[in-house]
């Protein structure tokens, strides 16, 4: 998939308006308080700037829902993001009108300007023609960059490149790069990783990936559907009830196809998702009745790290327990140690995924650690995502 970006544009001296993904968690105060997002977004930034462009940001935050609302406002990003500049940041009252329009038209070459929260208009999310214009308005040049939304036909991602020529960022680059690669003549050994908490967000990706990798190693809370769907005993774990016949389904596929499919041979296993609940070490078949399998156990994550480590190409979705519990995070600190040592090439995707890698010190030791969620998914899927088709080919 070869799109254009800004790389194959002039930009010097022109107004560009930029779909960011600066969706961030904020404190009680209103303080940023997990910044990735927005410095995900600065190589973007800098090239433009860099090479004399008028930068105007837009982005949503939060889900006000088409209304004002004081909390949700874009101010404090705006404050980390001119300290992360190192230069002035303009925060705009709002993202359509006129007086945001003379406030642009008064910007110079090398000028930062953020528009206020484009979910605070309900015509954002209804992909209106009308506000589209008006965002595009504002500039010469469109420029996506933000891949987290990209599975959303609104008026900042699909609605703005009717009316202005349209290009990918670098971090929109870079996602649709890595993320190609998993789908179109991928590297062999190729393994999947897969966890999180249900079958069903995941039926997608494993359809399509399980045309594609030699082994898929299941854990999270999606493995008991799986587990009970071979006839365990897996408790009061996470199941899905109605997907057993599709578990089983895809376990049939897999073995057609010759493609390992491992499920843990082990759980720690506790009453329940508390740091101070009694807790051991089960078979995978043989969780007590009044117990649930919170994580994956030692002897399946020293399995499912030595297929990790003879991997050339891994993607690893979903984290395999309950990491934000301490005493459930061992198995995903094990599979991201695994996929962090692995010497092929390491994509990782979904935002609890990220959040665990993040929480071990592990980020900067992976190839590509996607920012979307479930943008990412659907690209897994095979699917186009609406914010990518508007986008320019080379």
């Amino acid at each position: 998939m070869e799109k254009r970006t800004i790389r194959d544009v002039d930009v010097a001296g022109r107004r560009v308006l930029v779909r960011v993904d600066f969706n961030v968690p904020l404190d009680e105060r209103g303080r940023v308080t997990d910044d990735r997002r927005i410095r995900e977004s600065l190589p973007t930034v800098r090239y433009l700037l860099d090479r004399g462009a008028a930068v105007v940001l837009m982005s949503h935050l939060g889900r006000p829902g088409g209304r004002v609302v004081e909390s949700l406002r874009m101010a404090p990003v705006g404050e980390r993001l001119a300290q992360l500049l190192a230069r002035p940041v303009q925060v705009l009252p709002d993202c359509v009108g006129p007086a945001v329009e003379a406030a642009v038209a008064r910007m110079q070459p090398g000028d930062v300007a953020l528009l206020e929260n484009l979910r605070f208009h309900p015509e954002e999310e209804a992909n209106d023609p009308d506000f589209a214009a008006r965002l595009a308005r504002l500039a010469d040049l469109y420029v996506n960059d933000a891949f987290g939304t990209a599975h959303r036909a609104h008026a900042s991602t699909v609605g703005v490149a009717r009316y202005l020529p349209a290009v990918a960022g670098l971090l929109m680059e870079k996602e649709i790069r890595y993320l190609s690669r998993l789908l179109e003549n991928p590297d062999h050994p190729f393994v999947a990783v897969l966890g999180g908490k249900k079958v069903s967000d995941k039926i997608g990706v494993l359809r399509n990936l399980l045309e594609r990798v030699d082994a898929v190693l299941v854990g999270g809370g999606m493995a008991y559907t799986f587990l009970k769907a071979c006839g365990s005993s897996v408790g009061r774990s996470v199941v899905e009830e109605d997907k057993l016949e599709l578990a089983r389904e895809l376990m049939e596929r897999a073995q057609a196809r010759g493609v390992e499919l491992l499920l843990p041979e082990d759980v720690v296993a506790a009453e329940r998702p508390s740091a101070d609940a009694p807790r051991r070490v089960v078979p995978a078949g043989e969780i007590p009745e009044g117990w649930m399998g919170l994580d994956i156990g030692p002897a399946t994550a020293r399995r499912f790290a030595q297929v990790v480590e003879g991997a050339r190409l891994v993607v690893w979705n979903g984290p395999m327990g309950v990491f934000e519990v301490e005493p459930f995070a061992e198995g995903t600190r094990w599979v991201a140690e695994a996929v962090a040592r692995c010497p092929g090439i390491t994509v990782v995707g979904g935002g609890d995924t990220a959040a665990a890698v993040d929480q071990f010190g592990l980020l900067e030791r992976f190839d590509h650690v996607s920012t979307g969620g479930g943008a990412t998914l659907e690209f897994l899927e095979g699917k186009e995502l609406p914010g990518i088709r508007v986008l320019q080919d080379r």
